[in-house]
């Protein structure tokens, strides 16, 4: 038969062990709780009700700090009427709080009791809106050696709290204070996020504005200009060169209000990418003093391609199109778009002078010239490779897009050959292209 005393010592070990499975139900529920909840305050709100509940206490509350290290209530559990119905008395600074910030509340012993302080007016006047509240165990809550807040739990009929109680209360502090890190973490990054986003949309609109108003622009004032030399000596060229122009501004305009619906899909709505090019070579040598001629295979297939791609591939012709009438003194450029199922190559070719690549990329970076600078963004935002090289012979300009968009840029100079560097990560994919794109 079992005695008196082995009964007592199974059902203490029995207490013990159910104590110890609640307190683990518990962390678990918190954990879930601080792991789901994307609020990190309605989080706060489900660990106070579990804390209350698990030790039989009768309200609690959460002081944080902001990041100018001034306290604010971030949660609060059943607060009594005295505090809840006079939300002053939950601001500013109290005992709990001047100890906490002076370094006395750190780690599970120093998990200590006070007589609040916001309540010693109702314990004076006896005050029965406070429920009788005068002691409160505060919970300290850090993150590393971060500071956070203050967790505040009380009873009516305070009790001392057993040393795994606050052992308890410390472990959950813990998990309150990772939950916090992690939540302004995450908030951070957001902001962050959002600020890269902004700065990415407003390079992207300067390139779109460079890449259509500017341009257009442009060819107003060269028929303009043209108009005004023409005045006096050769009139009816005067009156060709200011219809262009007239033309030129609606044609404008219309960009404009396309650019402002849908700043990427404009240039190729309702039209392929070889029609787009075509439509491009014709407008850019209609009334200037150069041919531009542009050539596609008529059996030519493509592989299907994002309208980010493809809209891009206009915008680096537009682009080279550009350039080549304003800086390159040329009187005739080639523009050949070919490709197959594996890849799409643009080849842009002017009988100009050729550039000082050094002296470009000075002058873009100094944002005198946005057009190389724009190409080279396209380029990268694209997931592709720059490379060029110039001289004083005729100019060659290369892009071959590949299925996983393989861009190489080239320029020829005294010899018929192609070069190219730092091919990316497909290239062993792409024998094809790389023939093509190797020599000539």
């Amino acid at each position: 038969m079992e005695t008196q005393p082995e009964n007592s010592s199974i059902n203490q070990e029995t207490a013990t062990l159910l104590r110890s499975n609640r307190e683990l139900a518990v962390l678990y529920t918190i954990a879930g709780h601080l792991n789901r909840k994307v609020d990190v305050y309605e989080a706060l709100q489900e660990v106070l009700a579990q804390v209350t509940n698990l030790l039989g206490l009768q309200t609690g509350w959460v002081w944080l700090l902001d990041q100018q290290g001034e306290p604010y209530l971030a949660a609060a559990q059943s607060l009594p009427p005295y505090l809840a119905d006079h939300p002053g008395r939950m601001t500013g600074y109290c005992l709990c709080l001047d100890t906490f910030l002076e370094g006395c509340l750190e780690g599970a012993a120093n998990i200590d009791v006070f007589r609040c302080s916001r309540l010693k007016k109702a314990e004076r006047d006896s005050d029965p809106t406070s429920w009788g509240l005068r002691f409160h165990a505060s919970v300290p809550i850090y993150a590393s050696a971060t500071p956070l807040g203050v967790l505040n739990v009380a009873s009516e009929d305070w009790r001392e709290l057993l040393p795994e109680e606050l052992q308890l209360l410390h472990i959950i502090g813990d998990q309150i204070g990772l939950a916090i890190q992690r939540a302004r973490l995450s908030a951070e990054h957001t902001v962050a996020a959002a600020r890269l986003a902004t700065i990415e949309e407003r390079n992207r609109l300067a390139r779109e504005i460079h890449d259509t108003l500017a341009q257009g622009l442009a060819a107003i004032t060269l028929q303009l200009e043209t108009a005004d030399a023409l005045a006096t000596t050769r009139p009816e060229r005067a009156q060709e060169a200011l219809r262009r122009a007239l033309d030129l501004a609606r044609g404008n305009l219309k960009e404009a209000r396309r650019s402002v619906m849908d700043l990427r899909a404009a240039p190729l709505q309702n039209r392929t990418l070889p029609q787009a090019l075509a439509a491009l070579a014709q407008q850019d040598c209609e009334g200037a003093e150069l041919t531009v001629q542009f050539s596609c295979p008529p059996d030519l297939t493509f592989p299907q391609h994002s309208t980010r791609l493809e809209v891009g591939i206009y915008r680096i012709a537009q682009e080279a199109l550009a350039n080549a009438c304003k800086h390159a003194g040329a009187q005739h450029i080639e523009m050949m778009l070919t490709g197959d199922n594996e890849y799409v190559e643009l080849v842009v070719q002017d009988d100009g002078h050729g550039f000082d690549p050094d002296r470009v990329t000075k002058i873009g970076s100094e944002g005198q010239h946005f057009g190389l600078t724009g190409m080279s963004e396209r380029v990268k935002l694209l997931e592709g490779t720059l490379s060029h090289t110039a001289g004083k012979a005729s100019r060659w300009i290369k892009f071959a897009f590949c299925s996983r968009t393989i861009i190489l840029y080239c320029a020829k100079v005294y010899e018929p050959y192609w070069r190219h560097s730092q091919i990316s990560r497909s290239s062993r994919r792409l024998p094809t292209a790389l023939k093509r794109c190797g020599r000539r």
